[in-house]
């Protein structure tokens, strides 16, 4: 016998979870089940700060997934992470807490044609979300953060804000962005990010924030079931009853609604019979609704490493990752305490996203289309990130202990124009799809990569950050086009930002698979609710984004089904 609930909800990610808690909090209380794919995630040493690098290298709570060989770039294989368990890629992600840009939302109200995507309705969401902790690290001035009460939550389930203390390079290199002329932002999440700013953490005592936060006291009209990976959806003809999850059945007498992510989703989709004909007839999956633009349309944001070792002086990072039994009692102060080196080490960075001067006036950009130029030219968007004080002595291979001593700067392409495809390899609804972001395989994300890197390379150059420089570690060989181009080739990664395979649109929209009220266009009663419907690959790490898309879909439900 089936379990039968109001609404069912796939994937305890930051989406799903959003979703699932802006209804079961409605007035009417309906009964809703949450489907997770993977376990409870509930081991606390999940959630030491400053490791928060490291999860994802944990097998029992990553997908592992990879790319397809990346033909612009030397057929390389690369790491396509996604967050097993509850938390979703939460749990897994670097705790990078960033909205985007206004301009971001206002486009994706004008693509869709509905003002709930609009900026102020979309900040309002999140900051119901949200308790802002705007204490500032000891030894940080507001010259450096000022963000305004009235642009964040304060009574939300989500903690987000600034660690207690943080390396002492911070601030200098700050500085150093000032005085080599980029401007200080005092809030990245204030709907403008231009500027460099000291970063917003899902973070707060030294804790890792995860989407499980939002459900815990868990309601008593939530059901919450781990280990339960979804294969289809179960539809009578066209209309949505309820999903199938290993053998067993769940109904939803209202609507099934799909957060299981960019990648994910679409597997689900058109192992349903929901999805391109022609893929759902090569392996044999009975075609229920043709939609072509499922498992098109997939975006991201790539990046690779600017390394270079420093004076000893100018980072105290080799004195705690060169000493092995300094972090291993670090770790035990943090199991007893939650204080300590982890709650300071790689918990902080300044974090710049900024318009590239020569960018618009290149043929790659002109020759892109107008409603696009218009897009890039707003004023809060911006064509680069600058992300510092990534901790690369973890992924880089054969990193010698005395080179600790180091800077990162983690350069990010911005605004991608290639679109990459996610695709059925096998009848098994367990088999994971093929995942082809074709990163630079676009003329415009070619010229973008150039002038970020060549950007980042000027910035390294400037006085006030070379007098501390003893060498390059990993850097391209010059600034010319081809040399920059190769680097980008050849260490290229992503920043696991997968966006827009199931793409929201208007009705009739060529390359959209569901209405602006997340409905799957032919098929009653499902809906899609994470980031592979949002339309813009918006201008930051997008974890608050997914966020805001299942409390929307959460919205529009709870006014549609009159449970105020």
């Amino acid at each position: 016998m089936a379990s039968e609930y109001d609404f069912v909800v796939v994937g305890g990610g930051p989406a799903g979870c959003a979703l699932a808690y802006g209804l079961v909090h409605s007035p009417k209380k309906p009964k809703v089940l949450l489907l997770e794919a993977g376990g409870k995630n509930a081991d606390p040493n999940l959630r030491v700060d400053g490791q928060r690098w490291l999860t994802l290298t944990n097998k029992e709570v990553n997908w592992g997934y990879k790319t397809t060989p990346q033909a612009h770039c030397g057929d390389r294989v690369l790491d396509y992470s996604r967050g097993l368990g509850l938390g979703g890629s939460s749990a897994i992600n670097f705790g990078v807490f960033t909205i985007g840009a206004r301009d971001d939302y206002e486009e994706w109200a004008r693509i869709v044609d509905d003002d709930a995507f609009r900026w102020e309705a979309v900040q309002a969401r999140l900051k119901r979300l949200e308790t802002f902790h705007c204490t500032l690290p000891v030894g940080v001035s507001s010259k450096y953060a000022a963000p305004k009460a009235s642009d964040h939550g304060s009574s939300g389930p989500l903690h987000v804000g600034f660690p207690a203390e943080c390396e002492a390079d911070i601030v200098p290199l700050l500085d150093t962005f000032e005085q080599a002329g980029y401007p200080l932002n005092p809030d990245h999440n204030s709907g403008n990010p231009i500027g460099m700013s000291l970063l917003i953490s899902s973070a707060y005592q030294g804790k890792r924030s995860t989407a499980q936060d939002l459900l815990v006291p868990c309601p008593e009209n939530l059901t919450i079931l781990t280990e339960s990976p979804v294969q289809r959806v179960l539809l009578e003809g066209k209309k949505a009853i309820g999903v199938e999850a290993n053998g067993k059945r769940y109904l939803a007498s209202k609507e099934v609604i799909l957060a299981a992510g960019a990648l994910d989703t679409p597997r689900i989709l058109m192992h349903s019979g929901i999805g391109p004909k022609e893929q759902l007839e090569k392996y044999n999956i009975p075609v229920v609704q043709p939609c072509p633009p499922i498992g098109q349309g997939l975006r991201d944001h790539a990046l690779c490493p600017l390394v270079y070792t420093r004076t000893e002086t100018s980072t105290a990072r080799a004195s705690f990752y060169g000493d092995q039994a300094a972090m291993d009692a670090a770790l035990e102060e943090w199991k007893t305490h939650g204080t300590g080196p982890w709650t300071k080490f790689a918990t902080e960075a300044a974090i710049g996203f900024f318009k590239l001067d020569a960018l618009p006036s290149s043929p790659e950009f002109q020759s892109l289309p107008l409603d696009e130029q218009r897009y890039l030219n707003s004023p809060t968007v911006p064509h680069t990130e600058i992300f510092t004080h990534f901790p690369i002595h973890w992924f880089l291979p054969g990193f010698r202990t005395e080179d600790l001593s180091y800077s990162c700067l983690m350069v990010f392409l911005y605004n991608a124009q290639a679109r990459g495809t996610v695709t059925l390899q096998s009848s098994d609804p367990d088999v994971p799809l093929l995942f082809d972001p074709k990163f630079l395989a676009h003329p415009f994300d070619r010229r973008a990569a150039i002038e970020s890197l060549r950007a980042a390379l000027r910035f390294t150059r400037t006085e006030a950050y070379a007098k501390d420089t003893v060498a390059a570690l990993a850097a391209p060989a010059s600034d010319a086009d081809e040399d920059l181009l190769a680097y980008w080739a050849q260490n290229i990664g992503s920043s696991w930002h997968m966006t827009g395979t199931v793409k929201m649109g208007k009705p009739g929209d060529a390359d959209a698979a569901v209405d602006r009220d997340f409905r799957v266009m032919g098929v009653e009663g499902l809906r899609v609710a994470d980031m592979s419907v949002v339309p813009v690959l918006p201008s930051c790490h997008v974890q608050a984004v997914a966020y805001i898309t299942g409390a929307t879909c959460a919205e529009k439900l709870v006014k549609e089904y009159g449970l105020e």
